[in-house]
């Protein structure tokens, strides 16, 4: 496992992390237990990052969490979670008001419910699960988050940029408010990369986490035309690529295919490879939900340069598309 600095924090961090959406459930049927066992499988090979949220089952990723820590005896776990708004924002509002949306009892109810669930006295990484602009304009959350962090409740804070919308961020990294900031970023999604969100990180220290690499599934490489079939009725996948979106992204697939080819065994590797390639990012937080996943996934970790000439040929597939209209954002 390769491990790489968390912005300018003296974190050193598995550049392959855990991410948590699966545990709570809303992607099909989990098991709790078996949940714990992929967890610690994934601590045994590195991994010393995770990444949660209330959201996710409604604290049951959180509590999954908190029992594999329990659990472990090794070395430091650090663990992201997120506290959601008290109402989420319109996906199709370019610029919502987000005042009152945190308000401080909301943040302190939070974290002392995460501290619970995940049995810890210190959150390492608090984050807003739902950054917009507007959260310039009313510091409030701030002040309280910076409150946290003297009463030791809370170590570092972050923000989840929004869906669709990487370019929220790069005012937040050019004034340095925070230690983090998580984005979609994938062959589908490269904007972070070419419109300047990832250099305002590095010129700023503020760590990069890259969310969604297999963008839900789809560059993963394991689609077949029949892949729907087997998704749980109003599961995250279903909501997500139902319809007509999984004719179109599926097409899309099969011709990156044919661009990968050469380069890679499989669309997956090229997917968690590219996810790696900037350098800004300290950490991709795929979904794994089994043993063999994570043993795919840290694979990759193994500092091989994504080939220059496959990342300029991928740039056709910048694909920006507000799919995530669901009631579990990432």
């Amino acid at each position: 496992m390769k491990f790489r600095n968390f912005g300018s924090t003296n974190w050193q961090v598995s550049e392959i992390a855990f991410g948590g959406w699966q545990l709570g459930g809303s992607w099909g049927h989990v098991d709790d237990d078996e949940s714990v066992k992929t967890l610690l499988h994934a601590y045994e090979c590195g991994i010393n990052f995770v990444d949660t949220a209330e959201l996710y089952g409604a604290g049951r990723s959180e509590s999954v969490v908190g029992k594999s820590l329990h659990q472990w005896t090794g070395n430091k776990i650090y663990v992201a979670t997120k506290i959601q708004p008290l109402k989420w924002p319109d996906a199709d509002d370019d610029n919502p008001v987000m005042r009152g949306r945190y308000p401080s009892w909301h943040l302190r109810e939070g974290v002392e419910k995460a501290l619970t669930r995940l049995g810890v006295e210190q959150l390492d990484l608090l984050q807003l699960h739902c950054w917009a602009p507007d959260l310039l304009n009313s510091l409030d959350w701030l002040e309280t988050l910076n409150q946290l962090r003297l009463e030791g409740k809370v170590n570092k804070i972050g923000v989840s940029i929004r869906d669709y919308r990487p370019n929220e961020g790069k005012d937040l990294a050019k004034l340095n408010l925070v230690s983090s900031i998580q984005v979609i970023f994938n062959i589908f999604e490269q904007r972070p990369a070419t419109e300047g969100l990832f250099q305002e990180c590095g010129r700023s220290g503020t760590a990069a986490i890259a969310r969604v690499p297999l963008d839900s599934g789809s560059l993963s490489g394991l689609w077949t035309k029949n892949t729907p079939s087997t998704w749980v009725k109003d599961s995250v996948q279903d909501q997500l690529f139902g319809g007509d979106r999984f004719t179109k992204t599926f097409k899309k697939v099969e011709e990156l295919k044919k661009v990968i080819k050469p380069y890679f065994s499989s669309l997956g590797e090229a997917a968690m490879r590219y996810s790696l390639s900037a350098p800004q990012v300290s950490i991709t937080i795929p979904g794994m939900s089994s043993n063999t996943s994570v043993d795919r996934n840290v694979s990759y970790s193994d500092g091989q340069i994504f080939p220059s000439d496959l990342a300029v040929k991928l740039a056709e597939f910048n694909w920006p598309r507000n799919y995530y209209k669901i009631s579990s954002p990432a």
